[in-house]
């Protein structure tokens, strides 16, 4: 049994309590001082003194760059292109590149919704890509 000082691990105590603990609790607890001083040594000595999460705003601004408005227009441009692309298919291959694409269905989902194999669902997208590529490249 080792006998520990409450005040030197919780600071709300005001005056010294002795606690005789069994050993292993005493080296964790040992251990967790060791942990915690390495911890304080690294973040100083890589002055890793702020948290991203600190609701100040660092987080948006590091993850949520702002869009300049020539990147705006270039990504509505190239929606309307894709959508075009989309529109000049027939109508099946157009239902299944969007079920696919855009809402994240599988291949065999889209099968068994139609009720077709998925080799000719898996067919018919490879043959939209194709039309596709075709289309936007003869626009550009």
């Amino acid at each position: 049994m080792t006998t520990i000082n409450l005040r030197d691990i919780y600071p709300f105590y005001t005056s010294d309590c002795f606690v005789e603990v069994p050993d292993e609790v005493a080296a964790a607890m040992a251990e967790f001082d060791r942990k915690e001083a390495a911890y304080r040594l690294r973040t100083y000595r890589h002055k890793a003194y702020y948290s991203l999460d600190r609701d100040d705003g660092i987080e948006h601004a590091a993850l949520f760059v702002s869009v300049s408005p020539d990147e705006l227009y270039e990504r509505k441009v190239t929606m309307q292109e894709l959508h075009a692309a989309i529109a000049s298919l027939p109508d099946k291959q157009a239902k299944r590149v969007y079920a696919h694409f855009i809402l994240g269905m599988t291949q065999t989902d889209i099968a068994r919704a139609e009720g077709v194999s998925k080799m000719a669902v898996c067919y018919s997208i490879e043959r939209a890509l194709q039309t596709m590529e075709k289309f936007l490249k003869n626009r550009l």
